[in-house]
Order: structure tokens, then sequence, then C-alpha cells
């Protein structure tokens, strides 16, 4: 072979084409298809696209139950290789917290000088009861399972936690004797996560079919109706993500906030798209590790995070929604419910289980505030569009507060998370190396 040929060889290959620029196109795609379909009123297409999208969030279902039990039983049994686990585990829900309070504030003052439900157009005859709900008593007594099966089949992701944090503790009293079921466990994990990374691969088929679909089945027309509401959840969204985490990461853990944003940005672009915290876990975790917290502690904040720590779905937009619906059927909200809306967003946030959308934890809010069920209806139609950005806030914070903890604690290697990128993670295999076998955690 020539020496020319064999220089021409490598220019003939097809470029890779980067996987943000993958959803990008998709997302353009499901628009110009959407409004293709709904506007030359072209069934097949219309049925295509609700099939497509429908698919891949079954898809993402389908890993859902598996991946949250072995993910959170593993991620406990990991903290015996953690020194002062207790401590880190404690710091973890403490910023959980304190950045939720932070969220939830921003969005009652948004709602608050916007007035979103003024000059909607829109009556409490638009609403209609959702046909599951959200109460106290349901979640606190929702929390213990009847049998170990049904949890699984019907995706009570809840419980599905509390069976996991147990067989995790039992495991760690155990010791050495649970060491098969561990080994096991793990193994399970990784097979889950390799497959989940095939359908994280689908996203922007996922993504054309599931804008697509929102298109086909609502239009643009319905959002002039919301336009203050939907405006006021991206700016919230956008004032927490650019605003408050930046401002956390350069003065309480002292780094570079952009830095933080490179190295997390392919579970971000995921988390918008998917509109699945869980779904997005595995990517999350890796960029996180990839960001320069020790493997260990990452593998339990980042499970523990994606199914509690929800800064969009439980803080910003409940507190925007319960203004949005009380003004729609004229319910004057005073100092005490505001006070409600920010202990429900902080305490009440895992009933929202990591899944796409968020109207478990907006019912509970509103029968909290005793406000109309009836107005989750109103909202039901624009759910997809906000749920993309409530999403990825969702995900930036859970790869937030790991960064946090582990700068505060000085087990955060910084030369790792100088030197992350915004490259796409290709695999559950492409990661930093873990540190050290035992973290220690200074006094």
């Amino acid at each position: 072979m020539s020496a020319s040929a064999t220089e021409a060889k490598p220019s003939s290959r097809i470029p890779k084409v980067p996987f943000w620029a993958q959803i990008v196109a998709g997302l353009v795609l499901g628009v110009l298809l959407g409004w293709i379909a709904r506007s030359q009123d072209v069934a097949w297409l219309k049925e295509t696209l609700i099939q497509v999208g429908g698919i891949f969030v079954q898809l993402l279902k389908l890993a859902v139950a598996p991946l949250v039990f072995f993910a959170i039983l593993v991620s406990i049994t990991n903290l015996r290789k953690v020194n002062n686990a207790a401590r880190l585990a404690a710091q973890t829900l403490l910023w959980f917290m304190i950045t939720s309070l932070v969220a939830v504030a921003i969005g009652i003052t948004i709602g608050l000088v916007t007035n979103p439900g003024a000059g909607t157009g829109l009556t409490p005859a638009d609403g209609k009861a959702p046909e599951g709900k959200g109460s106290w008593i349901d979640f606190l007594t929702g929390i213990i399972p009847t049998d170990v099966i049904t949890p699984f089949t019907e995706l009570n992701v809840l419980q599905i936690v509390f069976m996991a944090a147990v067989a995790g503790i039992a495991a760690l009293q155990l010791g050495e004797k649970a060491q098969p079921i561990l080994s096991l466990s793990e193994s399970i994990l990784e097979l889950l996560q390799k497959a989940l990374w095939w359908v994280i691969r689908l996203a922007p088929i996922g993504t054309a079919g599931l804008i697509g679909k929102a298109i086909v089945n609502y239009g643009w027309d319905l959002l002039g109706k919301y336009a203050t509401f939907t405006a006021d959840v991206y700016i919230g969204c956008a004032l927490v993500l650019f605003g408050v985490y930046p401002l956390l990461l350069a003065t309480v853990a002292k780094v570079n906030p952009v830095q933080f944003f490179k190295g997390a940005w392919p579970a971000i672009q995921l988390a918008f798209v998917s509109r699945s915290s869980v779904g997005t876990m595995p990517v999350t975790q890796r960029v996180t590790e990839r960001l320069g917290v020790p493997k260990e502690y990452a593998s339990f904040a980042v499970p523990f995070g994606a199914t509690t720590k929800m800064d969009g779905c439980a803080a910003i937009y409940p507190a925007l929604a319960a203004i949005f619906i009380a003004q729609i059927f004229d319910v004057q909200l005073g100092v005490k419910e505001y006070l409600l809306i920010a202990f429900v967003s902080v305490i009440g946030s895992a009933a929202t289980a990591g899944l796409t959308g968020a109207t478990v934890m907006l019912t509970l809010t509103l029968s909290t505030l005793g406000l109309p069920l009836e107005g989750v209806g109103l909202l039901m139609a624009i759910d997809p569009i906000l749920d993309m950005i409530r999403t990825a806030t969702n995900v930036a914070g859970q790869a937030l507060v790991p960064v946090i903890v582990s700068a505060r604690e000085k087990i955060l290697d910084h030369t790792a998370y100088e030197n992350a990128s915004a490259s796409p993670i290709d695999g559950p295999e492409d990661a930093r190396e873990a540190a050290p076998e035992k973290v220690a955690v200074a006094a």
C-alpha cells in the first residue's frame, strides 16, 4: 500500500458526532416532526412520535426498580471503606437541606414578584383532580412495603429505597458473612448500569419522540396561557443552577465553578432530555467521580441524592405551582402557608423518588396547604416542558453536594477537579480511577 493511500485512509472515516450534538439534533427534529404532525394532521407521524417517546421512557423505567435497590444497597455497604462515614452522611444530608431551602425561597420570591396565575384566562373549571395524589399519611405509611414484590411491580421507589437501606445496614452488621451477597450485588449493579448505558445512547431518538409527542398533544398555543409560569420555572432553576451553585462552589468549596459545569455537563444534558434523575444516576456518579470526589463516597451520595435531592422538582416547582394554583382558585396565602411550602420541600422531597414528573410532590404540597387538587390538572399539559429544566437542576444539585462535602472534608482530589472536561462518558467503566481504598476524613 502506498504512503499516500495510508495517509488518505483516516480522512475517509466518518467523524464521530458528539453526544450533545446528537441530543440537540434530536430536539430540533422532534420539534419539526411534532409541528408537521400537528399542523398537517399526519396520523401515522403522531402515533410514531407518541410510541417512540413512550418506549424510551418505558426503557428507563424498566431499569429504575432494580437499579435503585442495588445502588442504595451497595452505596451503604461501601461506607465501610470510608473513615467517619457517619459524618460524611450527616454533612451530605445537611447540604441537601440547605440547598433545598435556598431553592424554595427563590421559587416563592419569584412567584410573589410575578404573580404567575394572574391574567392567564384559566379558571378552576379548567382543572381536574389527579388520579393519584400524595399526602403525609400516604407518605409515612407508604415507606414500609406490605411485601417484597409489589414495590418492584408498582415502581414504588420510596419502598424500594427502604428495603435497600435495611438490607445494606444488615449486610454491614453481618460483616464478612455478607460478602458473597455484596459481591453478587456489585456485579448485578454493574450489569444494570451497562444495560442502562445502552438505553442512554438512545436518548437522541427518545428526545425527538418526547418533544414531538408534547407538541402533538398540546401544541404551541397552549404555552401562551402559561407563559409567565413557564418563564418563572426556567428563571428559578437558572438562578439556582448558575447563581446559587457557583456561589457555593466558590465560597464554601473554594473551587472553580466553571470546572464543575464542565465536568458535570454530560449528566446535566442527559437529565434535561431524559427527565429522570434515576435514569441519569450512572452518568451523575461517573461525572462526580471525575470531578475528584472519592469513588466510595460518590457511590453513596449520588444514589442517595437521586432519590431525595430535588431542588427543581421538590423546591422551585411546587413553590411556584402552589402560588399559581392559589391565584387561579382565588385563595390567599400567608406567611404560614409559605413556611409550610418550605417545610414540605425539605422534608417531603423523597416523595418525588427520582422519577419522571413531580405530580406526587405537588399534590403533597397542595394537600398540606389545603389547596384544591384540581389545580394539578391545570399544569399537566405543560409538565414535559417544565420537567426538562427541573430534572437538570435536580441532577446538578446531586453532583454539587458531594463536591462541596468532599472539599470541606479535605478529601476532594483537586487535580482531578481542575482537569475535569465536558467530554462525554462513553460507558460505566469510563471514569476516574478510584483514589485510595480507604478515604480519610479530616478531624
